[in-house]
């Protein structure tokens, strides 16, 4: 029974990932379109739609009482459990996956400050001088369970690496947005409620020091860390970031006393197998132990949120923020500069910046092009990258407000320039990689 048999689920395969990313993904896609139908329609239950979302919920514990509407609770409430996933996912790429070297990282980096900056500016083109000039940060988001979705639509055509690629641009997207979330869109701060938050980020990195390997060390501080953001003014989201900086990465033991410790069990085991009255469930159940304990909290966390966020908590986001009515004011919004904004930073900034910046890393020798790889097919992923739809709605919220009549308009553009991006990516994508050799 060889090693690699214990360590394969550790990593959480990148294969793995594109399946899950790819099916979450087409449940995004039904989540909106089923939102957008019932806040147009007038059949039954529809017509509860879009007002639902401004219903109040409120939980009170003795003199504590948090009352937010059931869209707040979604945007602000469940999605720090996304921003948790996303810290863990940009932990993991930097301590031991991608972006571990400077050499790995130099052209996903480059590709996503570019996809950032360009689409910013040509928002800023189009909008400066107006009321929604803020709004720049939202043709700056990637969507990367959209993109990934599209791109596992080509097959086995496209090459890991491309893969590899998108992925790695996209978190460090996230990792934008969470910066832009912080120092841009905090409106009012509340030092007090601040310092208390950063004091308990700060008995939380304390755990990770002292050795601390539980989860149940870190969760539950992770609440009242979630609930010191939100009364803080800085986005509760936020705390999910900090909570993922603060959970163990690392095994508890050292890579070479551990694989000398698994072969030991493995040899053991590997002998009780050959034994007449031995169970299988009891032995299988032993692996899946010596699995968890060759793994850290990190890992185990990011595995439990990954089906939830992806199949639960990120459709949900779309359903209820997707419940927009289109009326003729927001379509004839799609020409102001705002709609204008945009569809241009995420349909042309996008793929602009990402294939500019790119291009200029690899011209410099900072970067090398991945194996396989074509310039058309870096083109190709940056049109994907204009997929904003989560996260530019998520900013939306955030620079415009969930009341402004400036939002419909905002959530419409961003939905269709997602839809073109889709289009326009798969095609090149399509013609330019080669089809599969059938075996």
């Amino acid at each position: 029974m060889p090693v690699t048999r214990i360590l394969r689920p550790l990593g959480r395969p990148f294969a793995q990932l594109f399946r899950h990313e790819a099916a979450g993904g087409m449940l995004l896609l039904a989540s909106t379109v089923l939102a957008l139908v019932l806040a147009n329609s007038s059949w039954g239950p529809a017509r509860y739609f879009p007002a639902i979302w401004d219903e109040y919920l409120r939980i009170s514990v003795h003199n504590l009482v948090i009352e937010l509407s059931l869209l707040h609770w979604i945007n602000d409430g469940l999605m720090t459990l996304f921003f948790l996933m996303v810290g863990l996912e940009i932990k993991r790429e930097v301590l031991g996956g991608e972006l571990t070297s400077l050499r790995q990282a130099a052209l996903p980096i480059a590709g996503a400050l570019g996809g950032m900056l360009m689409p910013a500016l040509l928002f800023t083109l189009f909008n400066y001088g107006t009321p929604t000039a803020g709004g720049w940060g939202i043709p700056m988001a990637t969507d990367i369970a959209f993109a990934l979705a599209v791109l596992q639509l080509l097959g086995p055509r496209v090459p890991l690496s491309l893969k590899v690629f998108l992925t790695a641009l996209a978190i460090i997207d996230d990792l934008g947005v969470v910066a832009l979330i912080a120092g841009f869109y905090t409106k009012t701060l509340y030092l007090n409620y601040l310092g208390l938050a950063l004091g308990t980020w700060a008995l939380l990195l304390a755990f990770n020091y002292l050795g601390l390997r539980s989860l149940w060390a870190y969760l539950p501080l992770g609440l009242v860390l979630t609930y010191f953001m939100l009364e803080s003014g800085v986005h509760a989201t936020l705390a999910g970031v900090l909570l993922a900086a603060a959970v163990p990465f690392r095994t508890a033991e050292l890579r070479p006393a551990m694989l000398s410790w698994l072969n030991q069990q493995l040899g053991r085991l590997q002998s009780e197998t050959q034994q007449e009255d031995a169970d299988p469930h009891e032995i299988s159940t032993e692996i899946e132990t010596l699995g968890r304990r060759g793994s850290s909290p990190a890992q185990r966390l990011e595995g439990r949120l990954h089906t939830l966020v992806v199949f639960v908590v990120i459709p949900l986001f779309a359903f209820a923020n997707s419940s927009l009515v289109i009326a003729p004011a927001a379509v004839q919004g799609l020409l102001s500069p705002l709609g204008l904004g945009i569809l241009a930073g995420l349909v042309v900034g996008k793929p602009l910046g990402v294939g500019l910046l790119s291009w200029v890393a690899v011209r410099l020798g900072w970067a090398t092009l991945p194996p396989g790889v074509s310039w058309q097919q870096i083109w190709g992923v940056g049109i994907l990258a204009g997929i904003g739809f989560t996260m530019s709605i998520f900013v939306t919220m955030l620079a415009l407000g969930p009341d402004s009549p400036d939002t419909d308009t905002a959530k419409l553009a961003v939905l269709i320039a997602s839809v073109c991006a889709s289009g326009l990516g798969y095609a090149l994508l399509r013609r330019t990689l080669a089809a599969p050799v059938p075996e």
